[in-house]
């Protein structure tokens, strides 16, 4: 198999990344480069956008046109920036905080527009920048630094919401399927209209200590075992649904 030439895409002098061992964000990162490689963009007609989070410090390490933008407002930004420059073909790389908590309203309109833009949603469950606060993504009864007993609050789906709100392609993959990542990327990115891809993607620092889950090794494993295809979810009762994670394309 030959492995497309990402690096002229990756900052290679601002390595080494600053993500903690184990992170997931760095599989993301490289999946995302692979795309961009398999579908020769050039770098002057691509721009990655982020927001505020462990994964936004991804467009560090890109050699190619990057925005980032406060809290939650990048699809605001990116919006402005597909006016003035249609042309562009952008993608957002940004965190469970950033499009479902303060971002959540910007995410909404963006889907409804249609806004022709890739979302990437980085969900590691927790907001694993700030000190492993739960997040609108955070599964019911999680500890986290602020849910100490559990979460008591049901987990919002970010890929329930883009679809209701009319997004064109909406997916949902684990960073432990790096084969099926790479396919749902380059779907999203293909598409014209706006698409959401959410990637499930480990936090030992935070979420799996607080949860006993273990180190990145098994957080890996925990993430294989917690996805079911989306069919077989569906089968499921309610009670059962709740112990998993489904995967697979929602809409396209």
């Amino acid at each position: 198999m030959v492995i497309p030439d990402y690096k002229k895409y990756l900052a290679v002098e601002r390595l080494p990344h600053i993500w903690c061992a184990g992170c997931g964000n760095g599989i993301i990162l490289k999946a995302l480069l692979l795309v961009l490689a398999e579908l020769n963009f050039r770098p002057g007609e691509i721009l990655l956008a982020t927001g505020i989070g462990c994964i936004s410090r991804a467009g560090d390490y890109v050699s190619f046109q990057r925005f980032q933008g406060t809290h939650g407002r990048t699809l605001a930004f990116v919006t402005g920036l597909k006016i003035a420059r249609p042309a562009l073909k952008v993608f957002c790389l940004i965190g469970d905080g950033d499009c479902a908590a303060i971002g959540m309203g910007h995410l909404i309109h963006a889907a409804r527009r249609n806004l022709d833009v890739a979302v990437l949603v980085a969900n590691n469950l927790n907001y694993g920048m700030t000190g492993g606060q739960f997040s609108p993504l955070t599964p019911n009864k999680s500890l986290t630094s602020t849910s100490r007993a559990g979460k008591i609050e049901a987990s919002l789906d970010i890929c329930r919401l883009a679809e209701v709100a009319g997004a064109n392609y909406v997916a949902r993959t684990s960073v432990f399927y790096h084969g099926e990542l790479r396919k749902y990327i380059r779907e999203a990115i293909s598409k014209t209209g706006f698409s959401l891809v959410e990637i499930l993607t480990p936090c030992p620092t935070y979420y799996g200590r607080y949860n006993k889950i273990g180190g990145p090794d098994e957080m890996l494993t925990w993430f294989r075992d917690k996805t079911v295809p989306l069919k077989k979810y569906l089968q499921m009762d309610k009670q059962e649904q709740k112990d998993f994670f489904w995967r697979g394309k929602l809409v396209e």
